[in-house]
Order: structure tokens, then C-alpha cells, then sequence
């Protein structure tokens, strides 16, 4: 017989091991008694020391109110054969790594992975982090990553849980970096220690700061001979205003001060807010979709606790899911039983809609909704639009689905349908710049399988007509004719470029070809200057990056923040190729250099576009005045070659019937342009603002 009190707390008594019973928190009655038919039951006092032994029934002196709810994947868990162990929220360290393009982040992320043990030796390959494959081809990171880490401290022997969010470099990523950087209580600030501080450093300081961030110098590469530890101290000191007397000096390619870079993690970002009580908010901060999962998300849990099997709802769509799945990246995906606050992970729960779960949504529970859903992140605005059209018209809602999936994974990219005369049905895309652009194309047409023509990209002009209305023009083809326009203006930028000295006078000429207006120059060291100009973003999309670089034979860089709109002299430059205009090969340019992109583009077009069996001309007009022209001479047939004498007449109507049947296939003809001659606008523009 089993004792109806061992029944009730999941114990069989006399069998002496646990029943498959429920283990509820049970209110006995002060007179009852455990059963006194076997010997070997326990008595009511033993039974409820040995409970607590097991933590069935958990002493309230011996455990605070929160750990008393967490008890299911609470701290004390483990998963995965020990990789992920469950910690206090005191416990907790999320942190995010910065640092100017090339400045080793992901190298040190491999480093943190494999000190800690997350990652074996013999799985471990470099930028381990950066999981897309054309992060690796060109060395750079371009998605956001997380990892969680186990690391027991020398200081105190306890076991921590650290939460790493590997960040981009490049400025064309800044919105990645801004969104990590939410999901953070500290960043680990690198620094090459040959380079010293960038632009780029520069821009991801701040917006720590903003954050309110602890920010924990790194001084990266102190191995490299041309390093030079103590001036890029005094950089920054001086420039960015950190202070630097506990500064970490790391070799990440040598391992070198890794042990002191986690236990300055440890001791210096502060824990997570405990606030397991309060209701679930929780942050979406990435997503991606899956072909079986549907929308998988990547989120921080704010406020409260969220456990599989959950019923949550997102606040901005209001969209209700029951949770298949939550877990969190260890860097692979490990499932657990709850999450609470403090800690990162990610939740699947068969979202079949990309529009459902956006990112900066806030998550909380159906039956205990919070009031207020999280601040979420700023709406982020294009500074690049192109065209994107399929190759072939019946991959146009093949196009669509994969946009719609990329943008959930990428919350940058904005598209909208477009329809054009030459190309057909397409979208037109927003960027934060051309490296952007160049990825997300590629990004299509790998993982996608699809066949792109791209058209030249542009930046967003405000037109004003003559009767007054005022809107966005993001493509040429939108810009009314010059008898309805009062004005066009273009967005301008505050472009800093931070150079060595040597370097100032080739970056000034390059500033001052593009329209730039110089504001101010300033000496960070004495080796190493600030060069402030207001530019056209117009002319800094294209090429300007390329130019900087090569000028400055690699030791420059720049970073650029829109500072509003001016009216300038712009003109629409429209082509016509056979007397049809083109509007993908129209571009917005100022009228001083109308003349010269004109020739340039006319005269690479004649060079890619195939000849026909007509005459096809190729003309740059604004408006109705052609300001530059070119003609593709047409395929002859020698009509005369059998006319081996006789009379002139012969000849001269054998010319003529060739001359009509050629003007009647130009009247009903088409002239193809190829993709290259899209992609050539770009080399075109180049060329005529460095001649």
C-alpha cells in the first residue's frame, strides 16, 4: 500500500523511488499523518527533508522568489551534454564586439569560442562566426551572429554565461551594428594596433554610447611588426576619450590575452536587470526563414520568463503562436525548456507570414500580456535605390517570395513593384550603399537561384512642380518633364575621412572633384588627420570608397551621416537607343557635367550593345536638346557582288532596294541591351569624374 502523502508529492514510499506521479506543492492538513502500515515509509519530517534534498519541494529560505518559478530550465540546467548550462541572472554576461572593417572581430570571436570550449579545435575554421559563404569569399562580415559561451572565472570559481553578438565592420552595415548593440549591456571596443583609430571606430563608439554601453578597449595585433602599442593609446585617449589604463593587448591570430579579455568581460560588463517577475517582453532583434520552420527569431528576453509550449503574441501585428521551439545558439542551435530574462536565444513556432514577425516586434505572453511593448529600433532610411528585374518575366513571383524572405533576415533592404518598358516587371530596391547592393544581388542569386538584371543605382531627390506639390523621386524615370519642375535637391552628407598626413592633399583633390565643400581639417596625432567635407551622397555612392582607398594606398577611411537636403542645377540625362528612350540607362546628374557623362555613356554603349542589320543610334539628350551621340554601323550585305559590269542604273537600284528593306527592318526592329551595359553606367560615371 503507498502512503497517500508520498502519492501527493510524487514519491512512491514504500517502493522507495519516484512514481510517475505529478510533483505539485502540496497545503497538508495539520493532523494528518503519514501511514503506519510498512516500516520502511517515511515519516512526514524525513519525507519533507528528502524532497528538499531533490528540490521537488523547494525550501523558501534556501531559494529567492524567481528561482522558485525557474525551476524548469532554471539555473542549475544543463543541455547538450553539458555545452549549455543554465546560471543566475547575476550571472549573465551579453556583450557585442566593434570595430572598424578588418580590425580582427570575427578572429577574436574564434578565439573567445575556443577558450571557452564551445567550439572544438578540430571543428574550428576561421570566421567560424560568419556562416554565409560570401562572408568568407570576401573576408568580411555582413550578418550579425551570436554564440553562447560557458566560462568558469579565475576571480570567483563561479560559472558565467556569456552571450557574444558578433557585429559588421563596414558602414554600409550600421544598421546591423545598432541592432546588436540593443540586445547589449557592454561591447568589446578593438583597435589595430598598427592602424590605430578609424572612421568606422569612430561611428560604433557612439553608438555604444548611446546605448549606454560599457565600452572595454581591445588593443588587437600587438604581434605585428609595424605595431605600434603606445601611440594608438594616446589615439584613443585623445579622440575617443576612454580611459585606457587597464587597456586589454591581444593577439587574437596568436591567442594571446584571450584569459584576460574574458575574465575583463566578467568583471566589467554589468549583469542583466532581474526582472523574472515582471510580464514577458521580449526583443526581436533578427530573423531568417525556414523551409520547414517557417520564421525563426532571434530575440532578448527583456522582461520576464518564456517557456516552450507558450502562447505569445507579437504586440505590433498582434499575431497569436503557441512556441514549437526556443533554444539558444551555443553557436549551434540547442533546445532548452525556458528562457529568462537576461538571455538570448531563438524561438520557432511555425510562422508562416515574413510580414508576422518583423524585426524590433516585441514578444509577450497571451495570458499575461505586458502593457507596454519595447521602444524597438528606428526605422531605417535607403540611401541607394536600383532596379532589380528577372532575366526571365516568369520568375517575377519568385523574385517577390525571395525579397520578402531576405528582408526579414536583412531589416535594411526596402522594395517596392516597378514596372518598366525595357526590362518588364521587376522591383525597385533601397540600400544603405553599393557594397549593399552588390551583396544582396549576389545573396539572390545564389541562395535563390534566380537570374538578375540590375539597373544603376540612384539616391532619393525631392522634386517640387509648379503647382506646388512636393515628393520623392528615387528613380529618373519618375522625374517630371523641365516645364512642370521648379526645383530638384539632392541629399547631402557630412563625410569624415580619417588619413595619415602624407595623404590630405590626394583626399582633398578627390572631395573637391566630386562637388564637395571642405568644412574643416583636424590633427588627431601627428601623423593622423581629419578631413571634413559636405558632399553629394550622389557622389558618394559610387565609387568614392574605391577612389579613397586607392588614393591613400589602403591606410584611409571614411564614414558619412546625412546632414539634409540642397537645390542644385540637376538635370534628367535620358538615352534613346533607336529613337526609344531607355529609362533603366537615365540618370540625374549636374548640368556642368551633363556634357561629359553624356559622351562617356554613349560612347561605352556603342561598345556593348551588338551590332544589328540597321543603323542604331545612340543619343544623351536633356530634354529635346542632344548633348551627346554615337551610331552603330549595321551589318552590309555586298548586294553588288554579282554586278560584274554593265550599266550604272543596275547598280544604283540594287543600292536603293537595300536602303528601303534596311529602313523598313529599322522601323519594325528592336535593339537588346545587354546586361553589361547596365553595369557599365557605373564605370561610365567613374571615368568622367576622374578625367
Amino acid at each position: 500500500m503507498v502512503c497517500p502523502l508520498a502519492q501527493q508529492h510524487g514519491r512512491c514510499g514504500l517502493l522507495g523511488r519516484r512514481s510517475r506521479l505529478p510533483v505539485v506543492p502540496v497545503n497538508l492538513h495539520p493532523s494528518f499523518r503519514p501511514c503506519q502500515l510498512s516500516s520502511r515509509c517515511f515519516s512526514l519530517a524525513q519525507l519533507t527533508k528528502r524532497e528538499q534534498q531533490l528540490r521537488l519541494i523547494p525550501s523558501a529560505s534556501a531559494v529567492t522568489a524567481p528561482e522558485l518559478e525557474l525551476e524548469k530550465g532554471g539555473p542549475g540546467s544543463t543541455y547538450a551534454d553539458g555545452a549549455v548550462a543554465k546560471v543566475p541572472v547575476e550571472r549573465i554576461r551579453n556583450f557585442s564586439i566593434i570595430a572598424h572593417i578588418d580590425h580582427g572581430k570575427s578572429t577574436l570571436a574564434d578565439q573567445l569560442l575556443l577558450k571557452t570550449g564551445t567550439v572544438a579545435a578540430r571543428d574550428m575554421v576561421e570566421q567560424f562566426m560568419d556562416s554565409n559563404e560570401i562572408e568568407r569569399e570576401r573576408g568580411i562580415t555582413i550578418k550579425l551572429n551570436t554564440a553562447r559561451m560557458k566560462y568558469r572565472s579565475r576571480r570567483d570559481g563561479e560559472l558565467y554565461a556569456l552571450n557574444l553578438i558578433d557585429t559588421p565592420g563596414h558602414v554600409d552595415f550600421t544598421y546591423e551594428v545598432s541592432r546588436s548593440l540593443a540586445a547589449c549591456e557592454g561591447a568589446l571596443l578593438v583597435v589595430d594596433a598598427s592602424q590605430g583609430v578609424e572612421a568606422q571606430t569612430l561611428a560604433n563608439v557612439w553608438l555604444a554610447l548611446e546605448n549606454d554601453l560599457e565600452v572595454i578597449p581591445v588593443l588587437n595585433k600587438i604581434d605585428l611588426p609595424g605595431a605600434d602599442p603606445e601611440r594608438v593609446i594616446r589615439e584613443i585617449e585623445d579622440i575617443i576619450g576612454l580611459d585606457c589604463s587597464n587597456i586589454l593587448r591581444v593577439s587574437a591570430k596568436m591567442g594571446l590575452g584571450i584569459e584576460e579579455t574574458l575574465e575583463a568581460i566578467v568583471d566589467r560588463v554589468p549583469a542583466p536587470r532581474n526582472t523574472t517577475a515582471d510580464p514577458l517582453r521580449a526583443l526581436i532583434f533578427d530573423s531568417y526563414y525556414d523551409p520547414y520552420r517557417g520564421v525563426v527569431c532571434q530575440f532578448k528576453v527583456m522582461d520576464g520568463k518564456v517557456s516552450r509550449g507558450d502562447v505569445v503574441q507579437m504586440m505590433n501585428t498582434g499575431k497569436e503562436y503557441q512556441l514549437d521551439e526556443i533554444g539558444v545558439l551555443a553557436p549551434h542551435k540547442v533546445q532548452v525548456d525556458t528562457l529568462y530574462c537576461g538571455e538570448v536565444g531563438y524561438l520557432a513556432a511555425q510562422i508562416k507570414s515574413v510580414q508576422d514577425a518583423r524585426v524590433g516586434d516585441t514578444v509577450t505572453q497571451k495570458k499575461q500580456p505586458a502593457s507596454t511593448p519595447l521602444p524597438g529600433y528606428q526605422d531605417i532610411q535607403p540611401m541607394v535605390y536600383c532596379g532589380l528585374f528577372p532575366t526571365d518575366t516568369d520568375d517575377y513571383q519568385d523574385l517577390r517570395e525571395a525579397l520578402e524572405k531576405l528582408q526579414l533576415n536583412d531589416a535594411a533592404l526596402k522594395f517596392e513593384p516597378e514596372v518598366n518598358n525595357a526590362m518588364g516587371f521587376g522591383f525597385r530596391c533601397g540600400f544603405l550603399g553599393l557594397l549593399h547592393m552588390e551583396i544582396v544581388q549576389e545573396r539572390l542569386e545564389r541562395e535563390y537561384n534566380l537570374d538578375l538584371i540590375t539597373t544603376a543605382p540612384t539616391v532619393v531627390y525631392r522634386c517640387k512642380t509648379t503647382d506646388g506639390q512636393e515628393f520623392l523621386v528615387n528613380s529618373p524615370a519618375d522625374l517630371p518633364d523641365a516645364s512642370r519642375r521648379e526645383w530638384i535637391s539632392e541629399p547631402y552628407v557630412r563625410l569624415e575621412m580619417v588619413t595619415p598626413t602624407d595623404y590630405v592633399g590626394n583626399l582633398m583633390e578627390l572631395a573637391n572633384g566630386r562637388r564637395g565643400e571642405f568644412v574643416e581639417m583636424r590633427y588627431l596625432t601627428d601623423s593622423r588627420t581629419t578631413l571634413v567635407f559636405n558632399i553629394p551622397l550622389a557622389e558618394v555612392v559610387t565609387d568614392y570608397f574605391d577612389q579613397l582607398k586607392s588614393r591613400s594606398k589602403g591606410y584611409a577611411s571614411m564614414e558619412y551621416k546625412i546632414t539634409g537636403y540642397r537645390e542644385n542645377d540637376l538635370v534628367k540625362l535620358e538615352v534613346k537607343i533607336n529613337g526609344e528612350p531607355a529609362d533603366p540607362l537615365s540618370v540625374i546628374c549636374h548640368r556642368d557635367n551633363a556634357y561629359r557623362t553624356g559622351r562617356q555613356l554613349t560612347s561605352k554603349l556603342k561598345e556593348l550593345i551588338p551590332r544589328q542589320m540597321f543603323r542604331v543610334p545612340i543619343q544623351a539628350c536633356i530634354g529635346t536638346k542632344v548633348v551627346a551621340s554615337e551610331a552603330i554601323a549595321p551589318y552590309r550585305k555586298d548586294v553588288l557582288a554579282k554586278c560584274y559590269g554593265g550599266d550604272i542604273s543596275r547598280k544604283k537600284k540594287l543600292l536603293q532596294k537595300q536602303a528601303e528593306g534596311k529602313k523598313r527592318m529599322k522601323a519594325l526592329g528592336k535593339v537588346e541591351v545587354p546586361q553589361e551595359a547596365f553595369m557599365a553606367i557605373l564605370k561610365i560615371d567613374r571615368e568622367a569624374k576622374d578625367e
